[in-house]
């Protein structure tokens, strides 16, 4: 008799819960990023996006990314018109991914001397004179490198 009051009273309460959960409307996904969230990126936002320098003078777009040995996003590859290459250290460039716009704080005449590689002819990304002298062209300084040291047993 106790089990049988016991599945009786589990089941009535099971049941006049089912009304308040079907009642709940679904939640919305906010596209937006939680206040105070840290603004994080996927590959195919950045990759195609439109570089702009001063003036909102378009350079080329995003065509490829450079990561360093642990893990860490260190320059974008910028296709030019000009069907050449310019490495952009990731933090020279301020985004807005809504318009796939990426800007950079240089000036037409900054630009005109910027070095410029080929898809045949890439630079030695992490050799110290190219990193200086990158990261100096933006008026940055590079970060320091961690190197990770893969160990084959």
């Amino acid at each position: 008799m106790l089990k049988n009051t016991l599945r009786a009273a589990t089941a009535a309460a099971l049941l006049s819960a089912v009304p308040v959960f079907a009642a709940d409307p679904p939640r919305a996904v906010s596209a937006q990023p939680a206040v105070g969230a840290s603004n994080s990126f996927r590959a195919k936002q950045v990759l195609g996006t439109k570089i702009l320098i001063a003036g909102n003078t378009a350079i080329g777009t995003v065509e490829d990314l450079v990561f360093d040995d642990a893990g860490n996003l260190e320059y974008l590859v910028v296709s030019t018109d000009a069907n050449k290459l310019v490495s952009v250290p990731w933090d020279a460039a301020k985004w807005d991914l809504e318009k796939k716009v990426g800007t950079l704080n240089l000036t037409v005449e900054q630009y005109k001397t910027i070095p410029t590689f080929t898809a045949t002819t890439y630079p030695s990304f992490y050799t110290p004179v190219y990193r200086t002298q990158t990261y100096k062209f933006y008026g940055l300084t590079p970060r320091e490198l961690r190197r990770i040291e893969r160990r084959i047993p």
